[in-house]
């Protein structure tokens, strides 16, 4: 019989998986900002991945340079009005070096993009296999491996990350060395939320359908588990692109990030912090890039978070014009109903609908005056 509940509930899964994704793609659209940001970073991604295609139309590259185009005389600072903006260099030239700023900056939105999002897949999965793992497994394997995600997420990531980078050999990929080092550190608290989701999944019905029809942990974690851990993984997920790459942002402005000549957004702003004066376009333009991308990624985050769990947009709404309108016309819907009738201060119950009130008594001899006067009569 349990099998055939749970042969009986597998087709309608594809289903609705369907309606829950058009039901995030509806409520994703119906939010400007966030689809203002998705247009941000989905040109950002083009950006990066054009790079050769767009320095090439401009017919410089990131490496090459051009010691013309600096005055020497004043310690390296580009000829021209703005930095050396002209026809052959789109966005001028770099200082002491000349070498072009277009170029470096479309190529740095790769490393930047590619470390945050090669970081972001490594943390990903590390933390979603410990917490699987520790949620499916015994009290000793959970134990173990909760105290070893306390131990990650209590690590302080710049200093893990500067000590790993001061280790290795400058001849390993930097790019691809940052992203694996910010991912191995950084884990743990996807992880807790990996775990405290499988915890409460695995007392379902349905995992307790799977695991009597004689299904192996493997698959129950894939077929029953994974996609409901897919809102809250997917949800931080979406957060932690920004935070990654502030990360390596810092990590390369701290000088042990991506080394030159490979350009990197922080990168080019360890060299600029001597130049804001004398060439402020050399600062100002991998500033701007790195605060448009975060920022466009973490209102995009956010979007994705409202858009999978739309309790959150109707907390937002309270006391807003839009939240009163919406109470206002169901407080006009909702049926009327009799008022309730009050209590008796004295016998402290309500009267019966269609008798006559209570006597009122005198309040200096306890009595009632209509039945005293009687009496006297």
């Amino acid at each position: 019989m349990t099998e055939a509940i749970v042969s009986s509930q597998a087709p309608e899964a594809p289903a609705s998986g369907a309606s829950g994704a058009r039901q995030f793609w509806r409520r994703l659209r119906a939010q400007r900002a966030a689809l203002v940001a998705a247009g941000i970073v989905a040109l950002l991604v083009l950006v990066a991945l054009a790079a050769p295609l767009l320095t090439a139309l401009e017919g410089q590259d990131p490496t090459t340079y051009h010691p013309s185009l600096v005055d020497s005389a004043r310690g390296g600072v580009p000829i021209g009005s703005f930095g050396g903006i002209g026809a052959d260099h789109w966005l001028g030239v770099e200082p002491q070096t000349g070498r072009d700023l277009f170029a470096r900056l479309v190529y740095g939105a790769r490393v930047s993009l590619g470390v945050a999002l090669g970081a972001t897949t490594v943390q990903v999965v590390l933390g979603v296999v410990v917490g699987v793992t520790a949620g499916l497994g015994n009290r000793w394997v959970d134990q173990l491996l909760s105290r070893i995600t306390d131990i990650i997420v209590a690590m302080p990531l710049i200093i893990m990350a500067l000590a790993l980078l001061a280790v290795v050999p400058s001849s390993f990929p930097r790019p691809v060395l940052v992203s694996l080092i910010i991912g191995f550190v950084a884990w743990g608290t996807i992880g807790k939320i990996a775990r405290a989701a499988t915890l409460s999944l695995k007392n379902l019905d349905y995992v307790a359908a799977a695991r009597l029809s004689g299904w192996s942990t493997w698959r129950i974690a894939r077929r029953e588990l994974l996609p409901g851990l897919a809102a809250p993984v997917i949800t931080y997920a979406a957060l932690m692109v920004p935070a990654n790459i502030a990360i390596e942002a810092s990590l390369s402005f701290l000088g042990v990030g991506v080394k030159p000549p490979t350009p990197s957004w922080g990168q080019m702003l360890t060299s600029a912090n001597v130049w804001y004066q004398a060439a402020p376009q050399y600062l100002l333009l991998p500033a701007s890039a790195l605060f448009v991308t975060v920022l466009a990624l973490t209102v995009l985050g956010d979007g994705v978070r409202t858009a999978l769990d739309p309790r959150s947009a109707s907390r937002l709404r309270v006391g807003t014009g839009r939240g009163r309108e919406t109470t206002a016309a169901a407080a006009a819907a909702a049926p009327t109903t009799a008022p309730v009738p009050a209590t008796d201060p004295v016998s402290g119950t309500a009267p019966v609908s269609g008798t006559a009130p209570a006597p009122v008594t005198d309040p200096a001899s306890g009595t009632d005056p209509v039945s005293a006067k009687e009496a006297r009569s």
